[in-house]
């Protein structure tokens, strides 16, 4: 079994400031860093180590090509990364002192994944092997349609929402991703057993992770439920917390077995871990670091 993440790639631009800038408004930021970063790139890192094979398929410009280098070090088959002629996605990402976040997201070279990628990227994987999407990059219908017609389990995490992933067949998707605003757009209702109900009875046959921040997670499907609260921790920026579940959900649950309960573990620490530090993908933890 292999795990494709065909998801973004970005170059992260993160503003520390007391507070969020309001309209109109012009503030003065503390720091500026720039990082490594899109939820594809930190989804394949949380993988990586979390001790996933993984393979990253995307695109990037000729500004980004340290991205790929990035990757390759942590351990991240870079092969289906292709260079266009454009710039690299980017993102612009304010933190304020709690830890809270707002990003701005520019899709750049992220937009450009044509149909001859696709359909050779996904011809070197087959039946058993897992597909992981966002949605930072376009194609994502294509991609879930091509990928569920060879077999593959297709794993959707509908980051940013949009009305298109709404629209999608109720058996195209395996999994779901979600965290309480996307679990809200996706179901049309608030609160969390109205969300869940609603979300069984349109998509019978998948199977959904439901994270709730503070208050921890829930893996639920048509016929079982699992709650794993989260870990108490002193957060200073959540911008890697939800990328770093997904992976070290993905990674726990394929090499034990399909246990779910040591999934949701595994991902609310790995979580929880990640939020105390500054970044995205570098706030990401080695598996090491949680023993």
């Amino acid at each position: 079994m292999k795990i494709l993440n065909f998801g973004s790639l970005n170059i992260d631009y993160v503003y520390r400031v007391d507070r969020f800038v309001r309209a109109g408004e012009t503030r003065a930021a503390a720091s500026m860093q720039r990082n490594v970063g899109g939820k594809g790139l930190n989804q394949s890192v949380a993988l990586a180590r979390a001790g996933a094979q993984v393979f990253h398929a995307g695109c990037v410009g000729a500004d980004g090509v340290f991205l790929l280098d990035f990757l390759r070090n942590e351990g991240v088959d870079t092969r289906y990364i292709r260079t266009v002629s454009a710039p690299t996605g980017h993102a612009v990402i304010e933190v304020e002192e709690s830890g809270e976040n707002r990003i701005l997201l520019y899709g750049g070279a992220n937009r450009l994944v044509c149909e001859e990628q696709v359909v050779e990227t996904l011809s070197a994987f087959a039946a058993g092997d897992v597909l992981l999407l966002q949605n930072e990059i376009n194609g994502v219908e294509r991609l879930i349609d091509a990928a569920h017609a060879r077999g593959l389990t297709v794993v959707l995490n509908p980051s940013p929402f949009t009305e298109n992933l709404a629209a999608l067949p109720a058996g195209a998707v395996d999994w779901y991703f979600v965290n309480e605003t996307e679990a809200a757009q996706l179901s049309g209702k608030s609160g969390e057993k109205a969300v869940i109900a609603a979300l069984r009875q349109r998509f019978p046959c998948a199977r959904f992770v439901y994270t709730m921040g503070s208050k921890g997670a829930v893996y639920f499907d048509a016929a079982a439920q699992l709650f794993v609260p989260a870990v108490p921790v002193e957060a200073v920026d959540t911008t890697a917390a939800g990328d770093t579940f997904t992976g070290y959900f993905l990674a726990t649950y394929y090499s034990m077995g399909g246990d779910v309960q040591a999934a949701l573990t595994a991902a609310v620490t790995a979580a929880a871990k990640a939020v105390t530090v500054v970044g995205a993908a570098s706030a990401i933890p080695k598996k090491e670091e949680l023993s």
